[in-house]
């Protein structure tokens, strides 16, 4: 298995646990997380990288230094290449920051 697929899946299992309530739904084949459906994260594998993007990244008021923008104009993302690299207690704080901010309306 490679990073990416491992890296996906872990960071799944870190959504499904900090956010319980979390609907998973694949959008344009990839994996989507809801709340009250609303979006709150997705995860977006690529070649020698996983995203967790968030939604509402604009609003997070903690470790924004670590999100990437990457060419998105709202949407922001934690960017990983290995699995030494996940931070949990990064990827938790802004998953219960998304989870906070899941039914404001987009900075713009």
């Amino acid at each position: 298995m490679n990073f990416s697929r491992n890296g996906r899946h872990y960071t799944q299992l870190l959504v499904e646990v900090t956010i319980p309530d979390s609907e998973l739904l694949f959008k344009w084949h990839l994996p989507f997380f809801y709340v009250d459906k609303r979006p709150i994260c997705y995860i977006n594998q690529s070649k020698g990288y996983v995203d967790l993007v968030f939604w509402n990244a604009a609003r997070f008021m903690k470790c924004t230094e670590l999100l990437v923008a990457d060419k998105r104009k709202r949407m922001k993302s934690l960017r990983y290449t290995t699995l030494n690299d996940i931070d949990d207690v990064v990827v938790i704080e802004m998953l219960k920051q998304a989870y906070h901010f899941r039914e404001f309306k987009f900075l713009t």
